[in-house]
């Protein structure tokens, strides 16, 4: 199993980012996948999650209406489209597997979102 994330960056308060995470090692459209995220010292949180179907998805409080998620069978990838950025979302953004908790202990490198101005 892998998980490869990209398209974290800097960017300013009130800006956008769209992560993508490749997904391998298993077989993709049978699993709920779900972006979390994990701030220096803090406990890694889960931000958002979409069925396997792409019917449903929930999203952390705090980013309602500002971030989607989003999937593509055809590559095996999951989106986060991020906007609205705050200083308080600097984070290292991860997926997994799975709906509101990961399916496998192995996570990626992660990618690192910095909201600075």
């Amino acid at each position: 199993v892998q998980f490869v994330e990209s398209g974290g960056g800097l960017v300013q308060p009130g800006g956008s980012l769209r992560l993508t995470c490749a997904a391998s090692g298993f077989t993709f459209s049978t699993y709920a996948m779900s972006w979390y995220r994990q701030a220096p010292g803090s406990k890694r949180e889960l931000v958002a999650a979409i069925r396997r179907a792409g019917n449903e998805t929930k999203y952390a409080d705090s980013v309602r209406g500002r971030f989607t998620i989003s999937r593509d069978e055809a590559t095996n990838r999951v989106n986060l489209q991020m906007n609205s950025l705050n200083f308080e979302e600097t984070d290292e953004c991860y997926c997994n597997a799975g709906w509101l908790s990961a399916s496998y202990g192995s996570w990626g490198q992660g990618t690192q979102v910095t909201v600075s101005s």
